[in-house]
C-alpha cells in the first residue's frame, strides 16, 4: 500500500544539504571577509542579494556559481532517503530559507528534482547581465509577516498553515516535517498529534524542542546524520502504512459483518437497522 496520504516536509540547508548553502557558496568564491563586514549591517536575504552582486561586478559568473553548488558536501545516504520516501508514494515538499536557484541547480545534479512537488524559498533569477537576483519569500519592505519566531523574509510557520490548509481540503494526511534550524521551530509548533516532528540532534531547533518539549504535539524522532535520517524516515513510513493497513483491514471487516447482518434491511434507497418483531428491544 502506498503511502499517499503522508506529506514529507524537508528543510534544505544541514538537512538535505550538509552545510548552509549561502555560506559554502560565499566561502567557496572568497567573499567570506566581505560577508562578516556587511552581515551587522542589513538583513541576511538582502546580504545575499548584495554578494551576488559584488561577486558579479568581480567577474564571477554564473557557471561559477553552479560548479560551486555541485560541489555542496552531503552525506551519502540523503539521495537514498528521498528516492526511497518518493518509491512509498509519499508527497515530497521543500521549505526552505536558502534560495530557489541553489536549491534547484543541486537537486538536478542529484537526479532528484523530480521528487519533490513543491519547493517553497525566497525567490531567484539570473537577470539579463547575467547576475543571479536573491528576493525575498515575502517582501518585508512592505508589510511584515508578523511572526517574531522568523527571520522577516519568510515564516515557515505560515507556509506549513497554508499546505495544512489545502490538506484539509484533499482529505486526512499525515505529515512527517524534518529540520534543524531555529527558523523550523515556527513550523514545528503547527504539526498535529497524529504527525512526525525529526529535529536533527545537538542542531538550533533540537536545542529549542528540549527547552520547549510540550510545545510540539507531534511525535518526536532525532537524528543526527543522513544514515539516521533514511533509517528513521523509512521506519515511520512502514509504521504509518501498516496502521493505516490495520485500519483498512478493520474497516472492511465492519463492512462484511454488516452485509451477513439479517436486521440490515434496504428501505427506500437509504440502508437501515430494523429489529425483528420477534426481538425484544430493551431501552
Amino acid at each position: 500500500m502506498a503511502a499517499e496520504n503522508l506529506i514529507v516536509v524537508f528543510d534544505f540547508d544541514k538537512t538535505i544539504i550538509d552545510c548552509d548553502s549561502d555560506n559554502w557558496v560565499v566561502d567557496e568564491l572568497g567573499a567570506t571577509d566581505l560577508f562578516n563586514q556587511l552581515l551587522p549591517t542589513m538583513p541576511w536575504n538582502s546580504l545575499m542579494d548584495m554578494m551576488m552582486k559584488e561577486l558579479h561586478s568581480q567577474g564571477t559568473t554564473i557557471e561559477d556559481i553552479v560548479d560551486v553548488l555541485k560541489r555542496t558536501p552531503m552525506h551519502p545516504q540523503i539521495v537514498p532517503a528521498i528516492q526511497s520516501a518518493h518509491s512509498f508514494g509519499c508527497d515530497l515538499k521543500i521549505v526552505s530559507d536558502a534560495n530557489l536557484f541553489f536549491i534547484e541547480t543541486i537537486l538536478e545534479h542529484l537526479g532528484i528534482k523530480h521528487c519533490f512537488s513543491e519547493i517553497h524559498t525566497n525567490p531567484s533569477f539570473v537577470d539579463e547581465e547575467g547576475r543571479l537576483r536573491i528576493l525575498p519569500h515575502h517582501d518585508f519592505h512592505t508589510s511584515s509577516h508578523g511572526c517574531p519566531l522568523c527571520p522577516p523574509n519568510m515564516c515557515k510557520g505560515m507556509v506549513m498553515e497554508k499546505m495544512q490548509t489545502s490538506i484539509g481540503e484533499e482529505g486526512k494526511k499525515k505529515m512527517i516535517y524534518i529540520g534543524d534550524g531555529s527558523g523550523d521551530f515556527c513550523p514545528s509548533l503547527k504539526l498535529k498529534e497524529e504527525d512526525y516532528l525529526m529535529p536533527r540532534k545537538e542542531f538550533p531547533l533540537w536545542e529549542l524542542i528540549r527547552k520547549n518539549p510540550r510545545a510540539i504535539k507531534g511525535e518526536i524522532r532525532e537524528w543526527k546524520d543522513g544514515e539516521e535520517l533514511q533509517n528513521i524516515l523509512v521506519q515511520i513510513i512502514d509504521k504509518i502504512i501498516s496502521r493505516d493497513q490495520q485500519q483498512n483491514s478493520t474497516t472492511n471487516d465492519c463492512k462484511l459483518k454488516s452485509i451477513n447482518n439479517p436486521l440490515v434491511v434496504a428501505v427506500a434507497g437509504h440502508d437501515q437497522f430494523r429489529p425483528s418483531s420477534r426481538l425484544r428491544i430493551s431501552s
